[in-house]
């Protein structure tokens, strides 16, 4: 199946939380927050001007990004977790 996000929403898989800490403790899986870190899998249209044109993305497909704690819905497809979200819920990219 396939999901295209509309307008200015954004298509995200959250990336997998830290198992371990930076110390070497292991979390269990209820001490550990969801990541705020996820990889854009799909954008849509983009965001609608007043003069009827369209602004591009500043994210784009494969980006690693950095998103507000509360941002998105999450979304269960295939088996596997997404969120939508607007990317004025985007932070920041993460550059490798």
């Amino acid at each position: 199946m396939k999901i295209t996000p509309l307008g200015d929403k954004i298509l995200l898989k959250r990336l997998e939380a830290e198992e371990v800490t930076a110390g070497g403790i292991v979390l269990p899986d209820t001490a550990r927050e969801k990541p705020k870190e996820g990889k854009v899998i799909a954008v849509g249209k983009g965001r609608s001007l007043k003069n009827g044109t369209w602004a591009d993305f500043t994210v784009k497909t494969g980006d690693k990004v950095i998103f507000s704690s509360y941002a998105g819905t999450d979304v269960k497809l295939d088996g596997e977790e997404y969120l939508i979200m607007s990317e004025e819920d985007v932070l920041a990219i993460i550059v490798d």
